[in-house]
């Protein structure tokens, strides 16, 4: 099944199968105790990363790779956060007000507080009398389900009522996302055929070698588009602002092989600055609503003007169509709101799913999408624009069969954990995290640099 999932992958990127493909997976789910193929779904888009990484490769070479994927340390990737040690300790919780509330009507609301500003806006628009769950509880519990999922939408917060996919199905944002690919991968202006650079040792060490990828997004799923193009050798500089909020604990997953500068799109010198590095990059990912960026003269259309022949890569929650597409949103949330948590319990004790599948997935997505433009782009020209979002990945999840995970643990055994995980050293010490999933037989991924705060290097390339 995996080889068959990848394949349909590949192909929403406008990539058929090809004589001398070579991807071999091993293992199978289930892994995790959830009754979606979370393991094969993983596996599936590494592996598809994997042959996009050979064809960019044999562009440089004329030599195919030889790809190999393990299903269970792909189930694991999608919690790879998890598994972080920062100096033998976990570095990364929850904050302890995120989770479900029932409402008068019998129904459940999933609350994201983990960003300051997304905890005092929840305890404000629910009308909490005190600042922790008991108060945030009782608050929720005097709201029916729809409107205080309409009002903390309408106040900008993150939450979403739990629903069940037939719900789902019916709702007009649901239907306006069955409507659209998993993924895909638009021209957005000419440009002439480009070359993949050199790298520094021609014909380049690795795919992606002289890559200069611009990475402005936050949490899991843009992040870790980003880290998957620098294990295969990009140059990626992850620009962030000092006013914004950012859990720097997920740094120490994301953030292995970048760099990470401060900019303030705001301040007009920032903005030029932020120009003058598009003009010298290949990719440009972002992970804002639709239209925060082009606010700012950032479009994907603005950039294939600056820089003919870029490929711009949007990550979203609830993508580019339907009404909810300017709605803010986290895994979790669209786990709940479509249906997602409640498969394998019910309505009355919705669960989320032990893996952040829908983040994960995305960021492979849009990595798959960027490595599949850089591709065309060497051969057809053209600039290119790769859109994905974690509700089409939920959408796909659930399309593609469902397991019972009958015997599965919430974990897998400490050693299979420590056989998948590697030590690097760096600024935030002595971190263990998980190693590159994707196995390649001539560039074995790897981290060129250690993962380090925002705002460490300066936003110039290298």
């Amino acid at each position: 099944m995996p080889t068959q999932l990848m394949n349909a992958v590949l192909a929403a990127g406008g990539r058929a199968p090809r004589v001398g493909d070579s991807v071999a997976f091993t293992n199978a789910d289930p892994v995790f105790p959830t009754p979606f193929r979370v393991g094969t779904a993983g596996a599936a888009a590494l592996g598809a990363i994997g042959v996009a990484a050979s064809d960019l490769w044999q562009l440089r070479t004329g030599r195919s790779q030889q790809v190999a994927i393990d299903v269970r340390a792909a189930a694991a990737s999608l919690r790879s956060n998890t598994y972080v040690l920062r100096d033998g300790k976990k570095p990364v919780s929850w904050d302890p007000l995120a989770g479900h509330y029932p409402t008068r009507d019998g129904r459940h609301m999933f609350l994201h507080t983990n960003h300051p500003h997304h905890r005092a806006g929840a305890l404000r628009v629910a009308g909490a009398k005190s600042d922790d769950r008991e108060g945030l509880a009782a608050a929720v519990a005097r709201w029916d389900g729809l409107a205080i999922e309409q009002a903390i939408a309408d106040a900008g917060m993150v939450g979403g009522l739990t629903r069940t996919q037939a719900e789902w199905a019916a709702h007009p944002h649901g239907r306006a996302i069955a409507a659209l690919p998993l993924f895909d991968i638009v021209k957005i202006g000419e440009a002439r055929a480009e070359a993949l650079p050199p790298g520094d040792r021609p014909p380049g060490d690795r795919p992606l070698a002289g890559i200069r990828v611009l990475d402005l997004t936050r949490v899991l799923a843009g992040p870790t588009c980003g880290r998957v193009l620098a294990e295969n050798g990009a140059d990626v500089l992850h620009v962030a602002a000092r006013h914004l909020p950012y859990q720097t604990e997920i740094l120490m997953d994301t953030g292995h092989g970048k760099r990470g500068a401060y900019l303030d799109l705001r301040d007009a010198a920032d903005a030029d600055t932020l120009k003058e590095l598009a003009r010298g990059a290949h990719v440009f990912s972002q992970g804002y609503r639709p239209g925060t960026l082009a606010a700012r003269g950032f479009s994907p259309e603005a950039l294939a003007a600056l820089r003919p022949g870029i490929v711009c890569v949007n990550v979203c929650a609830y993508s580019h169509a339907g009404p909810w597409a300017m709605r803010r949103g986290f895994d979790s949330i669209v786990q709940n709101v479509t249906g997602l948590a409640v498969a394998g319990s019910s309505l009355e004790k919705p669960r989320n799913m032990p893996v952040q599948a829908l983040d994960y997935v995305c960021g492979y997505l849009g990595a798959l999408g960027a490595m599949l433009a850089l591709a065309r782009r060497a051969t057809d020209g053209g600039s290119w624009l790769v859109r994905v979002s974690l509700v089409q990945v939920a959408h796909w999840l659930a399309s593609i069969g469902n397991l019972d995970p009958t015997g599965t643990q919430a974990e897998l055994p400490e050693a299979e954990i420590v056989a998948l995980c590697m030590e690097s050293e760096g600024p935030f010490g002595r971190l263990r995290h998980l190693k590159p999933v994707v196995r390649l037989s001539e560039t074995p991924g790897f981290y060129a640099r250690p993962a380090e705060p925002l705002g460490s290097s300066a936003p110039v390339w290298l």
